[in-house]
């Protein structure tokens, strides 16, 4: 199977292994010339005080979640990553609940694979607590390469 195009999915606890992230989309899209998708999920509450944060200013309507994912640090900073190795993205945003969301994404921006983050859990913590990751990897309609947080 060719891919073409790889879904990075970025959320709140991914600024601090953005380069890992980062690096792994390259060492995917870098060879084959894939496409690499950044894709920014909110919940309702994280996109608020992103867009207070970002300085937008709320009662404007034309603000979409694509526009406030590109002014996100996380993803100027995989975007510059990406563009030192020449690899070619987009940006995407979305609102809602992080696993169905980057499911969502998956399906609209049509990709091969899907990268994303986690932590280490216990069995006990996923069944309790469950997890982004976990939904996505379970629900995605194709590959997805998990990347777990650094525990040094």
């Amino acid at each position: 199977m060719a891919i073409e195009t790889v879904l990075l999915a970025v959320g709140p606890r991914d600024a601090d292994r953005y380069e890992r992230l980062g690096e792994e989309a390259i060492e995917i899209a870098g060879p084959t010339g894939a496409t690499v998708v950044l894709g920014h999920v909110f919940t309702r509450e994280e996109y608020r005080d992103t867009l207070d944060r970002l300085d937008f200013e709320p009662e404007r309507e034309d603000v979409s979640a694509d526009d406030v994912a590109r002014r996100h640090s996380t993803i100027r900073d995989l975007g510059r990553l990406l563009d030192e190795a020449d690899v070619d993205y987009e940006i995407r945003g979305l609102v809602g609940d992080h696993g169905e969301s980057i499911v969502t994404l998956v399906e609209n921006v049509g990709a091969d694979l899907v990268v994303v983050g986690g932590r280490k859990r216990t069995p006990t913590g996923k069944a309790v607590f469950g997890s982004t990751a976990q939904t996505v990897m379970l629900e995605a309609p194709c590959p997805v390469t998990f990347v777990r947080e650094d525990t040094r």
